[in-house]
């Protein structure tokens, strides 16, 4: 190497960072994401086990999101919390962790218990963003001649990309959600009503029928006139998630708009839906709703309940039969559930 190339990184590992930088911005699913971390993981430096964790913030806990050396199953359930063992010290100090001779090193003895095989060494990286730590990269047992600088160096630039890569996924998925969620309930709204009632309506048949029950808060503009439009933003929200808990695990509740909601019920007939919702709009009735300024108010609804593909096989024909049983309940007197 002449004095003109020392120092230079060799056009060949350029041109793997190219690649790396490239494969990670390329997709904002983060499945995807950590899938591509791995493959470079495991092509750039040879090793027993390659892990990568990432954090649950919520519990300050690490869990195994992608592995690879043979050890996927053993590590699938396992929670590291963080500031214990190599990924959790990593985590809570923000530093990249190099153990050469792990032996009598205190944080691999606790990363041990998580892992079969004995550890000799181990080379470990925080997915450090601008928004925080996101996860560690875990390396066992690598070839003890690539524990230099320049292979630390390569693993730095990897964990960098990652964590862009990852802030990335997380805010298109936040950005996603908010297109599909209610502000003032936080349930699904109409948009999401329609992507998914038309995708099961591609697979309604008469051994597979879909139910919706349509439901209007009845005289709702009295709440907003009488006790302030804040008051009538807060039973809406409380409606929503009590309509939210009546419901079965299967179905799905949407804010339709206004006042109105729509409870989507999978392979569900007409005679358990109208069952299903009867009892769910007994319970709404029945609940009292304790406000913020101390109020208690209770809701009436009227509901239309309809099914397809016996009352119509489209999205728009199928919420159309629901609308039009609603108000039918709405003309003989409110605060009731009616099918076909």
């Amino acid at each position: 190497m002449t004095k003109a190339t020392e120092g230079r990184i060799p056009l060949e590992d350029l041109l793997v960072f190219h690649q790396v930088a490239r494969s990670l911005t390329s997709s904002f699913d983060l499945e995807t994401i950590l899938r591509t971390i791995m493959e470079h993981m495991e092509r750039f430096i040879e090793a027993d086990l390659w892990t990568l964790l990432m954090l649950d913030e919520d519990r300050q806990e690490l869990y195994y999101a992608i592995t690879a050396g043979g050890e996927e199953a053993s590590l699938r359930d396992l929670r590291v919390k963080v500031g214990e063992g190599v990924a959790g010290w990593v985590v809570e100090h923000g530093e990249t962790l190099l153990v050469p001779e792990a032996e009598n090193d205190p944080r691999v003895k606790q990363a041990i218990g998580a892992q079969p095989q004995i550890v000799r060494s181990v080379i470990a990286l925080p997915l450090r963003g601008r928004k925080g730590t996101h996860g560690a990269i875990e390396i066992f047992n690598p070839r003890a001649d690539q524990l230099t600088d320049y292979t630390i160096a390569f693993l730095h630039i990897l964990a960098d990309h990652a964590a862009i890569a990852i802030e990335n996924a997380h805010d298109v998925a936040r950005i996603q959600q908010l297109t599909i969620t209610d502000d003032c309930t936080g349930l699904f709204n109409v948009r999401r009503l329609y992507e998914v009632l038309g995708r099961e309506l591609e697979h309604c048949t008469q051994r597979r029928p879909v139910s919706l029950a349509f439901l209007d808060l009845d005289h709702f503009k009295l709440v907003n006139d009488e006790h302030g439009h804040l008051v009538g933003s807060e039973l809406l929200a409380r409606a929503g998630a009590r309509l939210q808990e009546l419901s079965r695990k299967q179905d799905w509740c949407f804010r339709y708009g206004g006042d109105e909601f729509v409870i989507l019920m999978p392979e569900t007939g007409e005679d358990a839906a109208l069952t299903q919702i009867s009892e769910l709009h007994r319970a709404l009735m029945m609940t009292e709703f304790r406000m913020k300024n101390g109020q208690e108010l209770r809701v009436s609804a009227s509901v239309g309940v309809a099914t397809a593909p016996f009352d119509g096989k489209t999205v728009h024909s199928l919420i159309g039969v629901a609308d039009m049983r609603m108000y039918a309940v709405k003309a003989r007197g409110r605060g009731a559930v009616r099918g076909a």
